[in-house]
Order: structure tokens, then C-alpha cells, then sequence
């Protein structure tokens, strides 16, 4: 499996696994799909295998250098890449971005009915610190999940020393 950054020719294939893995109202519109790829402040992750897309993640980060916060905007995997590690790489690689973008910690929203990606989640370190029910759409809940992200250690430094 072959794990990129995203490039404006992958969009179709993208969006063909969008509509491969949600249903309206669960699906993000053509249109907000092109703004959020091309948002200054997102990270577009890409697995491909043998030239096609296997599965993609998108972490947001407001633009605000005081801002500490990254947001999954989505994790997606083809139905017949699943159960192999392509969610927990891209997990991994939208982690990794988010932290070098400054962010201290990342969260989530996931349908409350998703088992395997709530089990994902969970399994990553993700804790769960809410719901909001009628997210989605009337009846379709969300669960929202954090994590903090590591800051890297820092460089010692020599400390002068002035007898």
C-alpha cells in the first residue's frame, strides 16, 4: 500500500469511495468535498494499491496560530480494503499532519452506529467525551472523540552557568 499526500487528479476516485461508503445525509456534497481538498488549512491523506485509491483521511486546522485543535473531517476506506490497516495508517498520517500543523490535540465526530470505526478509534487512543443526538439527521447520533497529540521533546539546551 502506497500512502500520499492528495493531488487534484485523485478527486473522482476520492469521491467515488465517498459515495461507496455513506448514504445522503450521511454524504458530504460534491461541492464541499472539492472545498475541504482544497482548504489552505487540511491535510488530504491518499492509500493507493496498484494505482487505485484503497481509502483517504482529511484533518482541518484553523489558520489561527493560537489554535491547538485539529478535526478529522473524515476517514474512509473502500468496503474491499477493510479489516487490512489502511484505517489505522490514515488515522496515523492525519495524526502526524495535525501535530506538525501545531495542534496538541485531534478529535472527531463518528455515527454512533459505526462499530468498526468507533472500534478504530478506540483502538488509536481516541476518547470518547460526548454525543450529540439529530446530528446527521432526525435519529442519526454522533459520538464525538479526542486525543491528544504529543508535543515533540524538546532540543536541551545548555544552560549558561554565571558563577
Amino acid at each position: 500500500m502506497l500512502y500520499r499526500l492528495y493531488q487534484s487528479e485523485d478527486f473522482s476516485a476520492l469521491y467515488a469511495i465517498e459515495e461507496a461508503c455513506f448514504e445522503p445525509p450521511l454524504r458530504f456534497s460534491r461541492s464541499y468535498m472539492h472545498h475541504i481538498v482544497r482548504s489552505p488549512g487540511t491535510a488530504t491523506w491518499i492509500a493507493a494499491q496498484d494505482g487505485q485509491l484503497a481509502g483517504f483521511a482529511i484533518v482541518e486546522w484553523p489558520n489561527q496560530a493560537s489554535a491547538t485543535a485539529a478535526y478529522i473531517q473524515t476517514l474512509e476506506v473502500a468496503p474491499h480494503q477493510r479489516r487490512q490497516g489502511v484505517g489505522g495508517e490514515l488515522l496515523r498520517r492525519v495524526e502526524a499532519s495535525a501535530q506538525a500543523a501545531g495542534a496538541q490535540l485531534i478529535w472527531l465526530h463518528v455515527d454512533a452506529e459505526n462499530t468498526p470505526a468507533i472500534h478504530l478509534y478506540e483502538t488509536h487512543g481516541y476518547l470518547r467525551q460526548g454525543r450529540e443526538d439529530h446530528y446527521y439527521a432526525r435519529g442519526k447520533s454522533t459520538l464525538i472523540y479526542t486525543k491528544p497529540l504529543e508535543t515533540p521533546p524538546l532540543t536541551p539546551q545548555p544552560i549558561p552557568f554565571d558563577p
